[in-house]
């Protein structure tokens, strides 16, 4: 008996999805504040471009060997509280205590203390973040086995979540203003991180406290998770974790993933350069508050627009029908954004985000409830749940696109020869040319890999008819 057989078919309360959501705010905002905090250390303390690379890049690689063992470990723990909760309480711990630490940075130290400094703290945070997310993003696999309450269970908590792309934006305009922080951004960063981390550890301590396992105490089928057994089986662990992509319905849905999300997070700071340099002429006192206008009105969309019509689109018309006409109603929004950034008239492009905002919007929604369909599947085959383990590697391939989006967009910058110190209207252009045509050939890409796609409701309730059938066997 699993630990999805001790969590209710279908008819989980809304207490306990809003529990889950809070966890998924927490697990967004961090990164979300992160992302605008992180411009400080080029902009207020001297870090060169390679500096900044690195810092977005070694944690993808420090990620790609944390997340498969702690889905192991999440996989196979013998507990009273079953095999998620405390995982979740010391992750959130240690993710709010180190990125608290790791923001108490000092120009006066210099670039190269700075820079260890800081990289050092940010693994400390990763690895809290690995710990927290890899078995929190599994319970939200394993709380139902409804094929449709999955997607409303995602979407409860994609709409919390979306909260954090409200608020982030706003903190470039707090940081830079002086009547908050008179000293400059690194004093902003350095309050500002304290602010979001006590209620952000608070959210992420939710899903441990509310959300309820099942002791796994009397469990003889989990593998050994002591140290020594998972220092001796680490190829073993990578090898199993990394075998999910014998699953084509898992790399259907993970290469879909990382086309969407990484061809848009390539292009995600053009937004600021786009509005500032073509809109207002270079100008970032006229661009005012238009650049985070753009992220929270489009959070904003997400969340009271896309995410409720998601779901009803996921009901009526099936999980993939649904990605698909989400992701061609993203693409009008691409090319409008083309036509509708126009110069000292930058409220048109706000026409266009309700388009633009359901690629994004409704990518998560979809496929996170499409990977616990694919669990009961991998169930079927191995004969085990494995939720951490399918969790990990899924959230690892985003994890590594946001390093690989990082390389690719300086790239794409020194391409179009953008120079912010001489910003020509070829470079503009350059920029504006790649912020329209690669997310939709990202998405024309993912479509692609999406269409044959097979777990429809059918298959879903025919694959747990097998697996009821077998444990009663």
């Amino acid at each position: 008996m699993t630990d999805v057989k001790s969590m209710p078919k279908k008819g989980v309360s809304m207490g306990q999805k809003i529990a889950f959501g809070f966890g998924m705010l927490a697990n967004q905002m961090f990164p979300a504040a992160l992302g605008v905090f992180i411009i400080v250390l080029v902009q207020d303390l001297g870090f060169a471009a390679i500096l900044w690379g690195i810092i977005q890049f070694v944690p993808r690689i420090f990620d790609a060997i944390t997340d498969p063992i702690m889905g192991f470990i999440s996989d196979n723990t013998k507990s009273k509280w079953g095999r998620r909760r405390q995982y979740v309480l010391i992750g959130a711990l240690i993710m709010g205590l180190a990125y608290v630490a790791m923001w108490q940075l000092y120009k006066d130290d210099g670039v190269v203390y700075n820079f260890i400094y800081f990289l050092s703290w940010s693994l400390v945070f990763y690895l809290g973040l690995t710990i927290f997310s890899v078995p929190y993003v599994a319970m939200g696999y394993e709380i139902s086995e409804d094929f449709h309450e999955r997607t409303e269970i995602m979407a409860v908590a994609q709409f919390i979540g979306q909260w954090a792309w409200v608020i982030a934006p706003w903190f470039w305009v707090i940081l830079y203003d002086p009547s908050w922080f008179p000293e400059g951004a690194d004093q902003g960063v350095r309050d500002l991180s304290i602010w979001v981390a006590i209620p952000c550890t608070i959210f992420a301590l939710i899903p441990a406290i509310f959300l309820k396992g099942k002791s796994t105490l009397d469990r003889d089928d989990f593998l050994p998770i002591s140290a020594p057994y998972v220092l001796r089986s680490i190829k073993g662990i990578f090898t199993s974790a990394f075998e999910a992509f014998k699953i084509k319905q898992f790399r259907q849905i993970a290469g879909a993933t990382f086309l969407i999300f990484n061809s848009f997070n390539v292009i995600a700071a053009y937004t600021f350069l786009i509005i500032v340099h073509y809109l207002f002429n270079s100008d970032p006192a006229s661009a005012g508050n238009w650049p985070a206008m753009h992220g929270s009105v489009g959070a904003l969309v997400t969340t009271f627009l896309v995410i409720p019509v998601i779901t009803w689109m996921s009901k009526v018309m099936g999980k993939k029908k649904a990605f698909i006409v989400s992701q061609l109603i993203s693409i009008i929004g691409y090319v409008l954004f083309w036509f509708l950034f126009v110069p000292g008239k930058p409220y048109l492009f706000l026409f266009a985000l309700p388009f633009h905002s359901f690629g994004i919007g409704s990518l998560f929604t979809i496929m996170m409830s499409m990977t616990a369909d694919v669990c009961d599947l991998d169930e079927l085959q191995t004969g085990k749940r494995r939720e951490g383990v399918l969790g990990a590697v899924y959230w690892w391939m985003v994890k590594l696109g946001f390093g690989i989006a990082a390389l690719l967009g300086g790239f794409i910058l020194s391409v179009v020869g953008f120079d912010a110190e001489n910003v020509t209207e070829s470079a503009v252009t350059g920029m504006r040319m790649f912020y329209t045509l690669l997310p939709i050939a990202g998405v024309i890409g993912a479509i692609l890999m999406m269409k044959s796609y097979d777990i429809t409701e059918e298959k879903a309730q025919e694959i747990k008819a097998k697996l009821e059938a077998r444990k009663k066997s």
